[in-house]
């Protein structure tokens, strides 16, 4: 009997397909958040970290939580890290030189993908890893559509729910009180392991780097608090005369809570009330270590600080392009890791559907990570070099550089519209024998006297002004339709000049001086 194994080599466990493993363990779905952040010291932090290396990682996770929950820029910060990944377009690609046959299995992984409604829902869970150092998303419930298998209800678990073997493989197991835990169930989890930071899947999430930062700013902000409240208002004392009872002195001190409060309140008669201007201090020590906190927070998630906050001191344009691209390659790491996990999403849904392909061999999804060209600046580059006669530019190249597909199928693509026609087409149309229609009234067919029939040909002068001066600034026109900005177009203009053929205008000209002679001269006595 044929076995359907996962990419580990496990058989199925038909029970998966019935239920999750998770509705079996009861504790799980009781275990609630300890919150340890709450009175987090010094002291008490190693503590966690520690047990989380052993492979008791549940309190960690429930720090990585409020750490995520209390600290606002951690969460923005790690929000912008993790949404980059929806904006990125995706495909499901053959392997190379794939036949015939991988092409179309890659077409059918890719309907596949198509019918999973929770995509985006599934990236952003996985993309937790990048925190936690590992995420595992679990599959409520496999449905079947005809022959063919799909998953529709996956949901991410909480990170306590798990616990490491450290010792033993460094697995992902189900924390059921056991000493090393139960075993995930293949084909019922979607786990993906994110190397953020070298080590151990217990150690190489970012929030482990995030602790300390988060834990002194967290002292800073409750010491800033504390001086708020005792540098920011006035002292109020009260003065009671001696030999007050005890009830007198009690109204005195509830007047004093009451003024705080509401400004108003009543005191016995023979008591004062005195304010005291509040003492001076700063809140600069404590604003420097905030601000220190979540500068290297943005250095741990985002590798810089110009893409989350500008100080208007070391903050400029270019700086600010530089740690984009930092931002940038993260991005392309963080969908390189992505990649991987979905190999294996890959594998499984082939393997439940009875298709037995070599995992070098199998289809793959890849996030596109390019950075597109500037058309306009890779046109003008692009068209320097062919002008030069570089002849080994590919066109497929091109296409890629600039993000714009290759038409399939006899796909419909634009076309340059047609051009006006050219000056010296309108010149052409207008010179030709501009006298063909007329005729002498003897004349019964076509002119034969040579002289009359250059005559009828003869340009007339406009035409022979217009073609003259197409020929003096057709070069400066060519040059004009390159582009340039006002001031460069000033200066080919100047530049071309002296280069003008005018010859033929000349030429007109001459003509015409020599015609208003001869005129001249023939009535002259007249």
């Amino acid at each position: 009997m044929v076995q359907i194994l996962d990419q580990y080599g496990r058989p199925l466990n038909k029970d998966v397909l019935k239920a999750p493993q998770t509705a079996r363990t009861v504790q799980l779905n009781r275990d609630w958040p300890t919150h340890p952040s709450r009175g987090m010291t010094i002291a008490r932090l190693p503590r966690i970290l520690e047990a989380a290396e052993r492979g008791d990682i549940s309190a960690q996770a429930d720090l990585f939580e409020d750490m995520v929950e209390r600290d606002g820029h951690i969460f923005s910060e790690m929000a912008k890290r993790k949404n980059a990944l929806l904006t990125l377009d995706w495909s499901i690609e053959p392997p190379p030189n794939a036949t015939a046959e991988e092409k179309q299995l890659a077409a059918m992984v890719a309907s596949w993908f198509a019918d999973l409604q929770e995509m985006e829902d599934i990236t952003l869970n996985a993309a937790e890893a990048i925190g936690h150092g590992f995420s595992a998303q679990e599959i409520e419930k496999w449905e079947r559509d005809g022959n063919l298998w799909l998953p529709t209800r996956i949901k991410l678990r909480p990170h306590r729910w798990f616990c490491t073997t450290p010792d033993k493989g460094d697995e992902i197991r189900l924390n059921n009180g056991s000493m090393d835990g139960e075993e995930l169930w293949p084909f019922g989890w979607l786990v993906h392991t994110h190397n953020a930071k070298s080590g151990y899947i217990a150690q190489s999430g970012l929030y482990r780097v995030l602790v300390w930062p988060y834990l002194f700013k967290n002292y800073s902000v409750r010491d800033l608090a504390e001086f708020l409240e005792i540098y920011g208002l006035p002292a109020r004392i009260g003065t009671y005369i001696a030999g007050a009872t005890q009830d007198e002195q009690d109204k005195l001190m509830e007047a004093l809570v009451t003024l705080g409060h509401n400004a108003s309140g009543i005191i016995p008669e023979g008591a004062k009330i005195e304010f005291k201007e509040a003492a001076n201090g700063q809140s600069d020590p404590f604003m420097a270590m905030i601000s220190w906190a979540e500068r290297t927070e943005s250095k741990v998630i985002l590798g810089g600080t110009l893409t989350s906050q500008a100080d208007g001191k070391s903050s400029t344009n270019a700086l600010g392009v530089v740690h984009n691209e930092v931002r940038h390659d993260l991005l392309t790491a963080d969908a390189r890791q992505i990649e991987g996990f979905y190999r294996g999403v890959i594998r499984m849904l082939l393997a439940i559907n009875g298709y037995d392909v070599s995992p070098r061999r199998q289809p793959r999804l890849v996030f596109d990570t390019r950075e597109l060209e500037n058309i306009q600046v890779f046109a003008e580059g692009v068209s320097k070099l062919v002008g030069a006669g570089m002849k080994t530019i590919p066109v497929s190249w091109v296409h890629k550089k600039i993000g714009i597909p290759e038409p399939k199928d006899n796909e419909a693509v634009l076309t340059p519209p047609a051009s006006p026609l050219s000056l010296q087409a309108l010149t052409t149309q207008a010179a030709a024998s501009p006298f063909r229609h007329f005729t002498a009234l003897s004349s019964t067919g076509e002119i034969t006297d040579p002289a009359q029939e250059a005559l009828d040909n003869s340009l007339q002068p406009g035409a022979a002004i217009n073609l003259a001066m197409e020929k003096l600034i057709t070069p400066l026109v060519a040059a004009l339709q390159q582009g340039q900005t006002p001031d460069e177009a000033m200066d080919i203009i100047a530049a071309s000049y002296p280069q003008l053929d005018d010859s033929m205008l000349r030429q007109l000209l001459h003509q015409a001086l020599f015609v208003s002679e001869v005129w001249g001269r023939l009535n002259a006595e007249s």
